[in-house]
Protein backbone atom coordinates (compact mmCIF):
# COMPACT_ATOMS: atom_id res chain seq x y z
CA UNK A 1 0.00 0.00 0.00
CA UNK A 2 1.14 3.52 -0.74
CA UNK A 3 1.99 6.43 1.48
CA UNK A 4 4.07 4.75 4.20
CA UNK A 5 7.23 2.91 5.22
CA UNK A 6 6.27 -0.70 4.79
CA UNK A 7 8.82 -2.09 7.25
CA UNK A 8 7.16 -0.30 10.16
CA UNK A 9 4.06 -1.26 12.15
CA UNK A 10 0.66 0.32 11.69
CA UNK A 11 -0.80 2.42 14.51
CA UNK A 12 -4.50 2.04 15.30
CA UNK A 13 -5.62 4.43 18.04
CA UNK A 14 -8.67 3.12 19.81
CA UNK A 15 -7.52 -0.23 18.49
CA UNK A 16 -9.25 -2.26 21.21
CA UNK A 17 -12.60 -0.63 20.46
CA UNK A 18 -15.30 -1.92 18.17
CA UNK A 19 -14.14 -0.65 14.77
CA UNK A 20 -10.50 -0.48 15.83
CA UNK A 21 -10.30 -4.14 16.82
CA UNK A 22 -11.92 -5.23 13.55
CA UNK A 23 -9.46 -3.08 11.62
CA UNK A 24 -6.49 -4.35 13.64
CA UNK A 25 -7.64 -7.93 13.06
CA UNK A 26 -7.78 -7.39 9.30
CA UNK A 27 -4.37 -5.72 9.23
CA UNK A 28 -2.67 -8.37 11.37
CA UNK A 29 -4.32 -11.10 9.32
CA UNK A 30 -2.74 -9.56 6.22
CA UNK A 31 0.71 -9.83 7.80
CA UNK A 32 1.16 -6.36 9.31
CA UNK A 33 2.43 -5.62 12.79
CA UNK A 34 -0.12 -3.43 14.57
CA UNK A 35 0.36 -1.04 17.50
CA UNK A 36 -2.94 -1.03 19.36
CA UNK A 37 -3.07 2.22 21.32
CA UNK A 38 -6.02 2.24 23.71
CA UNK A 39 -6.80 3.58 27.17
CA UNK A 40 -9.13 0.59 27.78
CA UNK A 41 -11.62 3.02 29.33
CA UNK A 42 -14.73 1.57 27.68
CA UNK A 43 -16.15 -1.47 29.49
CA UNK A 44 -15.50 -4.73 27.65
CA UNK A 45 -12.80 -3.58 25.25
CA UNK A 46 -10.12 -5.46 27.14
CA UNK A 47 -11.80 -8.61 25.79
CA UNK A 48 -11.25 -7.31 22.26
CA UNK A 49 -7.55 -6.82 22.98
CA UNK A 50 -7.25 -10.32 24.43
CA UNK A 51 -9.01 -11.68 21.33
CA UNK A 52 -6.56 -9.88 19.04
CA UNK A 53 -3.54 -11.20 20.92
CA UNK A 54 -4.93 -14.73 20.95
CA UNK A 55 -5.48 -14.62 17.19
CA UNK A 56 -2.30 -12.84 16.11
CA UNK A 57 0.26 -13.16 18.88
CA UNK A 58 3.23 -10.82 18.61
CA UNK A 59 1.84 -9.07 15.55
CA UNK A 60 -0.38 -7.19 18.02
CA UNK A 61 1.66 -4.69 20.05
CA UNK A 62 -0.56 -3.33 22.87
CA UNK A 63 0.14 0.21 24.02
CA UNK A 64 -2.09 1.04 26.97
CA UNK A 65 -2.30 4.80 27.07
CA UNK A 66 -4.24 7.91 26.22
CA UNK A 67 -4.15 10.09 23.10
CA UNK A 68 -4.02 13.09 25.44
CA UNK A 69 -0.47 12.01 26.35
CA UNK A 70 1.54 13.93 23.75
CA UNK A 71 4.86 12.22 24.44
CA UNK A 72 3.36 8.74 24.22
CA UNK A 73 1.56 9.64 20.99
CA UNK A 74 4.69 11.16 19.45
CA UNK A 75 6.71 8.04 20.17
CA UNK A 76 4.04 5.69 18.76
CA UNK A 77 3.51 7.74 15.59
CA UNK A 78 7.27 7.98 14.95
CA UNK A 79 7.46 4.17 14.86
CA UNK A 80 4.56 3.79 12.41
CA UNK A 81 4.01 3.83 8.68
CA UNK A 82 0.39 5.02 8.89
CA UNK A 83 -2.05 6.06 11.61
CA UNK A 84 -5.70 5.02 11.70
CA UNK A 85 -7.05 7.44 14.29
CA UNK A 86 -10.21 6.03 15.88
CA UNK A 87 -9.64 6.85 19.56
CA UNK A 88 -12.38 9.16 20.80
CA UNK A 89 -14.94 10.07 23.39
CA UNK A 90 -17.91 8.73 21.44
CA UNK A 91 -21.13 9.68 23.27
CA UNK A 92 -23.14 12.86 22.82
CA UNK A 93 -24.57 12.44 26.33
CA UNK A 94 -21.11 12.22 27.90
CA UNK A 95 -19.98 15.30 26.01
CA UNK A 96 -22.87 17.27 27.49
CA UNK A 97 -22.00 16.28 31.07
CA UNK A 98 -18.21 16.58 30.66
CA UNK A 99 -17.41 18.85 27.71
CA UNK A 100 -13.82 19.46 28.84
CA UNK A 101 -12.91 15.77 28.64
CA UNK A 102 -14.68 15.48 25.30
CA UNK A 103 -12.68 18.47 23.99
CA UNK A 104 -9.36 17.18 25.33
CA UNK A 105 -9.77 13.67 23.89
CA UNK A 106 -11.40 14.38 20.55
CA UNK A 107 -9.72 17.62 19.55
CA UNK A 108 -6.60 17.63 21.74
CA UNK A 109 -5.86 13.98 21.02
CA UNK A 110 -6.25 14.50 17.28
CA UNK A 111 -3.96 17.54 17.44
CA UNK A 112 -1.33 15.36 19.15
CA UNK A 113 -1.61 12.81 16.34
CA UNK A 114 -1.29 15.44 13.63
CA UNK A 115 1.67 17.18 15.22
CA UNK A 116 3.44 13.85 15.64
CA UNK A 117 2.76 12.96 11.99
CA UNK A 118 3.75 16.35 10.61
CA UNK A 119 7.52 15.99 10.50
CA UNK A 120 7.71 12.81 8.42
CA UNK A 121 4.29 13.35 6.78
CA UNK A 122 2.98 10.05 8.06
CA UNK A 123 -0.48 9.29 6.62
CA UNK A 124 -3.45 9.77 8.93
CA UNK A 125 -6.91 8.29 8.30
CA UNK A 126 -9.41 9.88 10.68
CA UNK A 127 -12.72 8.52 11.96
CA UNK A 128 -15.18 11.41 11.91
CA UNK A 129 -18.97 11.41 12.25
CA UNK A 130 -22.15 12.44 10.48
CA UNK A 131 -22.79 14.70 13.50
CA UNK A 132 -20.63 17.34 11.78
CA UNK A 133 -23.76 18.18 9.76
CA UNK A 134 -25.85 19.09 12.80
CA UNK A 135 -29.48 18.14 13.26
CA UNK A 136 -30.43 18.78 9.60
CA UNK A 137 -33.53 20.60 10.83
CA UNK A 138 -33.85 22.56 7.58
CA UNK A 139 -34.51 19.41 5.52
CA UNK A 140 -38.21 18.99 4.92
CA UNK A 141 -39.32 15.55 6.11
CA UNK A 142 -42.42 13.42 5.91
CA UNK A 143 -43.25 10.06 7.50
CA UNK A 144 -43.33 7.20 5.04
CA UNK A 145 -44.40 3.84 6.48
CA UNK A 146 -42.73 4.27 9.85
CA UNK A 147 -39.74 6.47 9.06
CA UNK A 148 -38.82 10.09 8.45
CA UNK A 149 -37.81 10.66 4.84
CA UNK A 150 -36.92 13.84 2.92
CA UNK A 151 -39.65 15.26 0.73
CA UNK A 152 -37.01 16.26 -1.82
CA UNK A 153 -36.73 13.25 -4.18
CA UNK A 154 -33.03 13.88 -4.84
CA UNK A 155 -32.10 13.76 -1.15
CA UNK A 156 -34.47 10.84 -0.57
CA UNK A 157 -32.87 8.86 -3.38
CA UNK A 158 -29.21 9.62 -2.68
CA UNK A 159 -28.83 10.80 0.92
CA UNK A 160 -26.70 13.58 2.41
CA UNK A 161 -23.61 14.49 0.41
CA UNK A 162 -20.26 15.96 1.42
CA UNK A 163 -21.32 19.34 0.02
CA UNK A 164 -23.74 19.71 2.91
CA UNK A 165 -22.69 22.73 5.06
CA UNK A 166 -21.06 21.83 8.37
CA UNK A 167 -23.14 22.72 11.42
CA UNK A 168 -21.73 21.45 14.71
CA UNK A 169 -24.25 20.69 17.49
CA UNK A 170 -23.45 19.54 21.05
CA UNK A 171 -19.91 19.48 22.49
CA UNK A 172 -19.39 16.11 20.83
CA UNK A 173 -20.27 17.50 17.41
CA UNK A 174 -18.00 20.49 18.01
CA UNK A 175 -15.00 18.45 19.14
CA UNK A 176 -15.27 15.87 16.37
CA UNK A 177 -16.07 18.50 13.77
CA UNK A 178 -13.11 20.65 14.75
CA UNK A 179 -10.83 17.61 14.66
CA UNK A 180 -12.24 16.70 11.23
CA UNK A 181 -11.30 20.17 9.96
CA UNK A 182 -7.83 20.05 11.53
CA UNK A 183 -7.10 16.79 9.72
CA UNK A 184 -8.14 18.28 6.39
CA UNK A 185 -6.17 21.47 7.02
CA UNK A 186 -2.99 19.59 7.96
CA UNK A 187 -3.21 17.95 4.54
CA UNK A 188 -3.52 21.41 2.98
CA UNK A 189 -1.08 23.36 5.18
CA UNK A 190 1.58 20.74 5.89
CA UNK A 191 1.18 18.13 3.17
CA UNK A 192 0.28 15.30 5.54
CA UNK A 193 -1.41 12.56 3.46
CA UNK A 194 -4.71 12.36 5.29
CA UNK A 195 -8.38 11.59 4.73
CA UNK A 196 -11.55 11.81 6.79
CA UNK A 197 -14.39 9.28 6.93
CA UNK A 198 -17.62 10.79 8.29
CA UNK A 199 -19.37 7.71 9.55
CA UNK A 200 -23.03 6.90 9.89
CA UNK A 201 -24.09 4.04 12.19
CA UNK A 202 -21.57 1.20 12.06
CA UNK A 203 -22.57 -2.13 13.62
CA UNK A 204 -21.18 -5.64 13.83
CA UNK A 205 -19.20 -8.15 15.83
CA UNK A 206 -17.16 -6.93 18.81
CA UNK A 207 -19.53 -3.99 19.39
CA UNK A 208 -20.20 -3.41 23.09
CA UNK A 209 -23.38 -1.44 22.47
CA UNK A 210 -24.82 0.80 25.17
CA UNK A 211 -27.74 3.20 25.39
CA UNK A 212 -25.37 6.07 24.57
CA UNK A 213 -23.46 4.56 21.65
CA UNK A 214 -23.70 1.50 19.43
CA UNK A 215 -27.50 1.38 19.35
CA UNK A 216 -27.90 -1.57 16.96
CA UNK A 217 -25.92 -3.87 19.26
CA UNK A 218 -27.59 -2.32 22.31
CA UNK A 219 -31.06 -3.10 20.96
CA UNK A 220 -30.01 -6.66 20.20
CA UNK A 221 -28.42 -7.21 23.62
CA UNK A 222 -31.52 -5.96 25.42
CA UNK A 223 -33.81 -8.06 23.21
CA UNK A 224 -31.72 -11.20 23.62
CA UNK A 225 -31.71 -10.77 27.41
CA UNK A 226 -35.43 -9.97 27.57
CA UNK A 227 -34.83 -6.49 28.99
CA UNK A 228 -36.74 -3.26 28.21
CA UNK A 229 -35.55 -1.06 25.35
CA UNK A 230 -35.88 2.72 25.58
CA UNK A 231 -36.52 4.73 22.42
CA UNK A 232 -35.62 8.40 22.66
CA UNK A 233 -38.00 10.35 20.49
CA UNK A 234 -40.71 8.61 18.51
CA UNK A 235 -38.59 5.88 16.95
CA UNK A 236 -39.24 7.05 13.41
CA UNK A 237 -35.64 8.29 13.11
CA UNK A 238 -33.99 6.86 9.99
CA UNK A 239 -30.33 5.89 9.77
CA UNK A 240 -28.26 4.09 7.16
CA UNK A 241 -26.44 1.29 8.95
CA UNK A 242 -23.18 -0.24 7.74
CA UNK A 243 -21.67 -3.57 8.76
CA UNK A 244 -18.20 -3.18 10.23
CA UNK A 245 -16.49 -5.34 7.59
CA UNK A 246 -17.60 -2.85 4.95
CA UNK A 247 -16.33 0.02 7.10
CA UNK A 248 -12.93 -1.67 7.43
CA UNK A 249 -12.83 -2.05 3.63
CA UNK A 250 -13.25 1.72 3.35
CA UNK A 251 -10.46 2.50 5.82
CA UNK A 252 -8.05 0.20 4.03
CA UNK A 253 -9.03 1.63 0.65
CA UNK A 254 -8.43 5.17 1.94
CA UNK A 255 -4.90 4.15 2.94
CA UNK A 256 -4.26 2.33 -0.32
CA UNK A 257 -5.38 5.37 -2.32
CA UNK A 258 -4.15 8.08 0.04
CA UNK A 259 -2.11 9.83 -2.63
CA UNK A 260 -5.29 10.32 -4.68
CA UNK A 261 -7.73 11.13 -1.86
CA UNK A 262 -5.56 13.12 0.53
CA UNK A 263 -7.33 16.18 1.84
CA UNK A 264 -10.80 14.79 1.18
CA UNK A 265 -13.68 13.89 3.48
CA UNK A 266 -16.12 11.11 2.61
CA UNK A 267 -19.51 10.21 4.02
CA UNK A 268 -19.41 6.54 4.98
CA UNK A 269 -22.56 4.57 5.70
CA UNK A 270 -24.91 1.97 4.38
CA UNK A 271 -26.47 4.43 1.95
CA UNK A 272 -30.10 4.47 0.81
CA UNK A 273 -30.17 0.68 0.33
CA UNK A 274 -29.47 0.22 4.05
CA UNK A 275 -31.65 2.99 5.46
CA UNK A 276 -33.94 1.82 8.24
CA UNK A 277 -35.99 3.44 10.99
CA UNK A 278 -35.48 2.48 14.61
CA UNK A 279 -39.00 1.06 14.74
CA UNK A 280 -38.52 -1.11 11.66
CA UNK A 281 -35.22 -2.39 12.99
CA UNK A 282 -36.86 -3.28 16.31
CA UNK A 283 -39.63 -5.14 14.50
CA UNK A 284 -36.96 -7.18 12.75
CA UNK A 285 -35.10 -7.80 16.02
CA UNK A 286 -38.33 -9.13 17.50
CA UNK A 287 -38.58 -11.55 14.57
CA UNK A 288 -35.00 -12.72 15.15
CA UNK A 289 -35.48 -13.42 18.85
CA UNK A 290 -38.96 -14.85 18.36
CA UNK A 291 -40.87 -12.69 20.83
CA UNK A 292 -42.36 -9.26 21.34
CA UNK A 293 -40.09 -6.57 22.75
CA UNK A 294 -40.69 -4.37 25.77
CA UNK A 295 -40.20 -0.96 24.13
CA UNK A 296 -40.54 2.22 26.19
CA UNK A 297 -40.24 5.88 25.23
CA UNK A 298 -38.45 8.95 26.53
CA UNK A 299 -37.83 12.50 25.33
CA UNK A 300 -35.76 13.38 22.28
CA UNK A 301 -32.05 13.75 22.96
CA UNK A 302 -30.04 16.88 22.14
CA UNK A 303 -28.85 17.08 18.55
CA UNK A 304 -30.62 13.90 17.46
CA UNK A 305 -31.14 13.81 13.72
CA UNK A 306 -34.56 12.63 12.62
CA UNK A 307 -32.98 11.53 9.35
CA UNK A 308 -29.46 10.79 8.25
CA UNK A 309 -28.58 8.67 5.25
CA UNK A 310 -25.15 9.07 3.70
CA UNK A 311 -24.76 9.74 0.02
CA UNK A 312 -22.07 7.13 -0.55
CA UNK A 313 -21.43 7.81 -4.22
CA UNK A 314 -18.23 9.83 -3.70
CA UNK A 315 -16.71 7.22 -1.36
CA UNK A 316 -17.74 4.36 -3.61
CA UNK A 317 -16.15 5.95 -6.66
CA UNK A 318 -12.98 7.34 -5.07
CA UNK A 319 -12.26 4.33 -2.86
CA UNK A 320 -13.53 1.60 -5.20
CA UNK A 321 -15.96 0.18 -2.65
CA UNK A 322 -18.23 -2.78 -3.26
CA UNK A 323 -21.93 -2.84 -2.44
CA UNK A 324 -22.61 -2.90 1.31
CA UNK A 325 -23.93 -5.99 3.06
CA UNK A 326 -27.76 -5.82 3.28
CA UNK A 327 -28.75 -4.70 6.77
CA UNK A 328 -31.03 -7.61 7.59
CA UNK A 329 -28.26 -10.12 6.92
CA UNK A 330 -25.75 -8.11 8.93
CA UNK A 331 -28.08 -7.64 11.91
CA UNK A 332 -28.84 -11.36 11.95
CA UNK A 333 -25.10 -12.14 12.01
CA UNK A 334 -24.58 -9.73 14.89
CA UNK A 335 -27.50 -11.21 16.83
CA UNK A 336 -26.00 -14.70 16.55
CA UNK A 337 -22.55 -13.47 17.57
CA UNK A 338 -23.92 -11.60 20.59
CA UNK A 339 -25.93 -14.60 21.74
CA UNK A 340 -22.84 -16.81 21.55
CA UNK A 341 -20.51 -14.21 23.05
CA UNK A 342 -22.75 -13.62 26.04
CA UNK A 343 -23.58 -17.31 26.55
CA UNK A 344 -27.30 -16.78 26.05
CA UNK A 345 -29.78 -19.58 25.37
CA UNK A 346 -31.91 -17.38 23.11
CA UNK A 347 -32.17 -18.89 19.65
CA UNK A 348 -31.79 -16.46 16.76
CA UNK A 349 -34.22 -17.50 14.05
CA UNK A 350 -33.51 -17.66 10.36
CA UNK A 351 -34.23 -14.32 8.77
CA UNK A 352 -37.41 -14.25 6.68
CA UNK A 353 -37.22 -14.02 2.93
CA UNK A 354 -36.39 -10.50 1.80
CA UNK A 355 -38.28 -8.78 -0.96
CA UNK A 356 -36.44 -7.17 -3.83
CA UNK A 357 -37.17 -3.74 -2.39
CA UNK A 358 -34.72 -2.77 0.36
CA UNK A 359 -33.77 0.19 2.45
CA UNK A 360 -35.44 3.45 1.47
CA UNK A 361 -37.52 1.68 -1.14
CA UNK A 362 -39.03 -0.50 1.57
CA UNK A 363 -39.99 2.39 3.83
Amino acid sequence: MSGGRSDRPILVTGGAGFIGSNLADRLAGAGHDVIVLDALSRPGVERNLAWLRERHGERIQPLIGDVRDGALVADAVAKSQVVFHLAAQVAVTTSLTNPREDFDINLGGTFNILEAARGDRIPVIFASTNKVYGDLADISLGKIDGGYMPTDPGVRGNGIGEDRPLDFHTPYGCSKGAADQYVLDYARSYGIPSAVLRMSCIYGERQMGTEDQGWVAHFLIRALEGEPIVLYGDGHQVRDILEVGDAVDAYLAAWKRISEVSGRAFNLGGGPANAVSLRILLDYVGTLVGRGLDVRHDDWRAGDQRYFVADTRAATEALGLSAALPWREGVQRLARWLAAERGLDTQVTQAPAIAVTEGVAAL
